[in-house]
């Protein structure tokens, strides 16, 4: 039979008390740096700090220095189909390209997954010329504003965006736009047609 000592230390606290009380300490400290590093890069709020949405700052370009444009999206709580079609036109509209695009912005589906509602719009880009006024291809964009259903209601919806072929995901405010992804989208369509013989 095998006897279990227990080592003490002083101030009459056992061995296995001083190792609790080291962990706490350096589990604490761990958090306290990861909140500072948190706070100072992200301006993330501390605890019992208000539960508003605090704005989001635009990004610069890298390669312009020039201040990446957005808009302000509407809280989760007045979302709907129309007003998300509305402000992906008015972001749309902040885009710089040619006067020549025209666009048209369809609503395709509601889907209802475990912590938010999606709602996913295609926004559909075309150059008709006076030889081709029906573009023989066209290039789409597609939208997806998401709902939390656990955020609370007065935070923005969260908004995402992909290119046609693209698989890169963008996020207003952070990706400048660029005329040429359209544009690449459309000239391979055309170089697949071209290249099928019917």
């Amino acid at each position: 039979m095998s006897s279990i000592t227990k080592t003490v230390v002083q101030g009459n606290r056992s061995l296995e008390d001083v190792y609790e009380s080291e962990a706490h300490q350096i589990v604490d400290e761990a958090i306290d740096n990861a909140l500072k590093r948190l706070i100072g890069s992200d301006g993330i709020r501390v605890r019992g700090e208000s539960a508003e949405p605090e704005e989001e700052k635009d990004d610069i370009d890298p390669d312009t220095g020039a201040t990446i444009p957005n808009v302000k999206w509407m809280s989760a709580e007045s979302f709907t189909v129309a007003g998300g079609l509305v402000k992906i036109e008015e972001f749309i509209k902040t885009w710089e390209r040619d006067g020549s695009w025209l666009y048209c912005i369809d609503f395709l589906r509601e889907e209802d997954h475990p912590y938010s509602k999606r709602y996913r719009y295609a926004v559909k880009w075309s150059i008709p010329t006076r030889r081709k006024p029906i573009p023989r291809a066209t290039a789409s964009v597609y939208f997806t504003l998401e709902v939390s259903k656990f955020k609370p209601t007065t935070f923005p919806v969260a908004v995402y965006f992909i290119f046609e072929t693209h698989r890169l995901v963008h996020r207003p405010g952070k990706t400048k736009f660029r005329e040429k992804w359209l544009k690449d989208i459309i000239e391979s369509k055309i170089k697949m047609m071209n290249a099928v013989y019917f």
